[in-house]
């Protein structure tokens, strides 16, 4: 639902965006704009099944190539 402010009779353009401000911020506009912000939808059990694969894959590959010396071992990362 639009947030709608009409401008009062000499009302000045301050208190205008003060009053659209706080009507914006009564509405819930923002809370759920924000809420959506970072939203990111599950994945579907193909999208993780060939995500799963691609890993396998390129590990697979990097094994291979450090086999044969072209790739310097991994370092291991502590914390």
């Amino acid at each position: 639902m639009p947030v709608e402010v009409k401008k009062r009779e000499r009302e000045t353009t301050q208190s205008l965006l003060r009053r659209f401000s706080k009507r914006v911020q009564q509405s819930g506009v923002l809370i759920r704009a924000r809420r959506g912000r970072f939203y990111v939808p599950e994945l579907t059990k193909r999208q993780k099944k060939l995500g799963a694969l691609r890993r396998q894959k390129m590990q697979k590959e990097r094994e291979k190539l450090y086999k044969l010396g072209k790739l310097p071992p991994e370092k291991k990362f502590r914390r």
